[in-house]
C-alpha cells in the first residue's frame, strides 16, 4: 500500500504560466483546479512530497511560491532534480527519493501531468503512477496505473491503488 505521494509541481499543483525566473517572483500564481482539495484530503493520510524537474527555483524558493497559495503546509519534503543530481524520467531520480525514505517502490505513487517524465520514469523505477491528463490527450498510457483529467478524482484513485 502506498505511503508516500510524489507530486509534480508545475501544472499538477500550481499553474505554470511560463514566466521567467523562479515562480515565487511571478506577478501571479495559482492552484491547478482541484489540487488544493485533493491535497487537503490526502495529506492527512499520506506523506505528500513534491518531486519536480523545476530548474529555476531552489527549495527555499519553491517554498516561497507554495506559500503564496497556502500549499506549503501539505508537503513534508521537496525533491528538486537540480539538487538530487538526476532529472525525471531517469529512474535514479526516483531511487534517490526511495533511499531517502528507506522504503520499497510499492510504497510510492507518482502523480504528474507529463506522461514521459512522471509516469514512465517512475514506473521504470517500480513506483505506481497516476497520469494527470488535464489536456485530455488521446492515446494509450500503459505505464500509468490510473489516468485522470480531474484532480477531484485523485483521492478515490489513490485509495484504490
Amino acid at each position: 500500500m502506498a505511503k508516500i505521494l510524489l507530486f509534480d509541481w508545475g501544472n499538477t499543483i500550481m499553474v505554470d504560466f511560463g514566466l521567467p525566473g523562479p515562480m515565487y517572483t511571478w506577478d501571479r500564481v495559482a492552484w491547478v483546479d482541484g489540487a488544493e482539495k485533493a491535497l487537503a484530503a490526502l495529506s492527512s493520510r499520506y506523506t505528500c512530497c513534491l518531486a519536480t524537474n523545476a530548474g529555476a527555483s531552489t527549495t527555499p524558493e519553491v517554498l516561497m511560491a507554495l506559500k503564496r497559495v497556502g500549499a506549503e503546509k501539505y508537503f513534508k519534503h521537496i525533491f528538486l532534480a537540480k539538487e538530487i543530481g538526476f532529472k525525471k524520467p531517469d529512474k535514479q531520480f526516483f531511487r534517490v527519493i526511495m533511499d531517502h525514505f528507506a522504503l520499497p517502490p510499492a510504497s510510492f505513487v507518482m502523480i504528474g501531468d507529463h506522461y514521459l517524465n512522471d509516469c514512465e520514469g517512475a514506473k521504470n523505477a517500480g513506483l505506481m503512477t497516476v497520469f494527470f491528463n488535464a489536456k485530455h490527450l488521446k492515446g494509450d498510457f500503459p505505464l500509468a496505473d490510473a489516468v485522470t483529467g480531474n484532480l477531484d478524482e485523485l483521492e478515490t484513485i489513490i485509495d484504490q491503488l
